[in-house]
């Protein structure tokens, strides 16, 4: 979205996203957690929609999608610049 006022970190997450539940839905073989990869990234693309984030859920979410698809290294670099994506959000509020 060119000239909108959308957080360019919004923006990231999305296509990191996008990316990574393509090539998740590309992916010829089957894994077991791969469902739930594919409801956390779900979850993910809904916060983008939305706007703003929650940065506890995302990091829940990240880490959820990193323990499902972690050791597929075909989804490596997706995983990867979802994880850069959700970075670029910071650090949640310390308790």
């Amino acid at each position: 979205m060119t000239g909108s006022d959308e957080d360019p970190r919004v923006a990231e997450l999305r296509t990191a996203v996008s990316r990574l539940r393509r090539e998740l839905a590309t992916h010829p073989v089957e894994f077991p957690d791969r469902g739930i990869a594919e409801d956390e990234l779900a979850t993910l693309a809904a916060m983008a929609v939305s706007g703003m984030p929650e940065i506890p859920r995302l990091r829940r979410s990240l880490l959820l999608i990193a323990s499902a698809i972690g050791s597929v290294s075909a989804l490596a670099r997706g995983l990867s610049d979802v994880r850069a994506a959700v970075d670029l959000f910071g650090e949640p509020p310390r308790r």
